[in-house]
């Protein structure tokens, strides 16, 4: 008996999912029709539609591709993808130093070098004094380089002036466009470079200016040079290196061998930092663009709801006297107000999928033009910018319109569903 009450059950539960189903195709045939019959207002909401997403595309791929720029910029020129360093030497390092320098260990470069994802590890010395030309002197802050693996690491640098790093082992700079122009030196010139050893003596060297760069970051070039690692050794009179720059093959694996190098060399005592944890130009240009982001969203929401919605009555208003005569012949209030919701999605279906393609489309145009971008602020050259559509920005889209269409079905769909029988047919007299 009770077996025979269970398998009364599932069919019932499937026979209601059937008619559940049946009901569904209905509605949809029914809304899809209605939006045939009605083409000139249903190309028209399909339009603004079209027109919300195709902006809303391109906004985002601009921002996400001057986003993906300024990030490969940073890390291409700065910090690499990981650094490894000595606990405690972001927070005090510049105050003392020689106290988190980490060991000339070639074994454990060599380990880091040879890990999956890796592209190269380069020791660099920080340091910092006096730069002398002529009767000018100004502070700098250094970096004592690997000119050869430099190359790589640092590739988003531009040499305006002169060329990079040529030895290993020579007395040679490069020199910040900013610090360059404040000392007013060019490739071929001479700086004296004063600095406070590790026992608190002065040292100096006569370096030659082999060239001038540029970053992403103004800043950065109006303070900084760069010199071999073994010139810096020399003028620091020490040995070792303050961190280890980690380059990886896609910086989108930053986090994943992050936490691998945590776990498998957790013995060394080192402590590992992300390029985003340390490029606070970056991540302030990132929230910006966020907010930008949520600004462009919000604002083409409300376009697309206000169209859709103003459509949508304009339906209802026409179709009074079908809708009175449907609920008269025996459709259900929820059935009117599922027909009217699901024409609203199927306008922002619709819409949304040719807005995706058109901006798509517009996205690879653009590209191929580029769009010439003077320096922003904080930065020291422009370059023709890009739009970048990636398939979470296409998805986004596609929510926005639908969401939009959707929110803005409910109020004409529940007025349609919510009219009295009479009054609807006695104005379809």
């Amino acid at each position: 008996m009770r077996v025979a009450d269970r398998l009364h059950g599932a069919s019932a539960r499937s026979g209601g999912s059937r008619a559940a189903w049946g009901s569904f195709q209905r509605l949809f045939r029914i809304a899809f029709r209605n939006l045939l019959r009605q083409r000139g207002r249903s190309a028209a909401a399909l339009v603004a539609i079209a027109f919300g997403v195709i902006a809303f595309t391109l906004a985002s791929g601009f921002i996400e591709w001057n986003l993906r720029f300024g990030r490969e910029s940073t890390i291409h020129s700065q910090f690499g993808h990981i650094e490894a360093f000595r606990p405690g030497f972001l927070e005090l390092g510049r105050a003392d130093p020689y106290k988190y320098l980490l060991p000339d260990d070639s074994s454990r470069l060599a380990a880091l070098r040879a890990y999956p994802h890796v592209e190269n590890v380069a020791p660099r010395l920080s340091l910092s004094g006096l730069a002398s030309h002529g009767d000018t002197t100004i502070s700098f802050i250094a970096d004592g380089v690997e000119p050869s693996a430099e190359k790589e690491l640092s590739r988003s640098i531009k040499m305006v002036a002169g060329e990079g790093l040529s030895s290993d082992d020579t007395n040679e700079v490069i020199v910040g466009q900013g610090l360059a122009d404040n000392l007013g030196v060019k490739p071929g010139d001479t700086l004296v470079l004063l600095v406070n050893t590790r026992n608190g003596s002065v040292n100096a060297i006569d370096a030659r200016v082999q060239g001038i760069f540029v970053t992403i970051t103004k800043a950065y070039d109006d303070a900084a040079l760069r010199m071999p690692i073994a010139v810096a050794r020399r003028l620091l009179k020490t040995r070792g290196a303050h961190m280890w720059i980690v380059l990886l093959d896609d910086t989108a694996l930053t986090d994943t061998v992050l936490a691998s190098f945590q776990r498998e060399f957790h013995t060394w005592g080192m402590e590992w930092a992300p390029w985003y944890r340390l490029s606070d130009f970056y991540n302030k240009t990132a929230a910006l663009f966020s907010r930008q982001v949520g600004v462009i969203e919000v604002i083409i929401a409300v376009i697309i709801a206000l169209s859709i919605s103003n459509t949508m009555m304009m339906s209802v208003m026409e179709r009074v006297g079908e809708i009175g005569t449907a609920m008269a012949l025996g459709s259900r209030r929820r059935q009117v107000l599922g027909s009217f919701l699901i024409e609203g999605l199927l306008l922002g279906l619709l819409g949304g999928c040719t807005g995706a393609v058109v901006g798509t489309a517009l996205a690879r145009l653009i590209s191929a033009v580029g769009v010439p971008m003077p320096p922003g602020p904080g930065m020291t050259w422009g370059f023709n910018a890009e739009v970048l559509v990636e398939p979470t920005t296409l998805l986004r889209a596609m929510a926005l319109a639908v969401t939009a269409t959707l929110v803005a079905s409910i109020y004409p769909a529940w007025k349609a569903s919510r009219m009295p029988i009479v009054d609807a047919l006695r104005q379809a007299k």
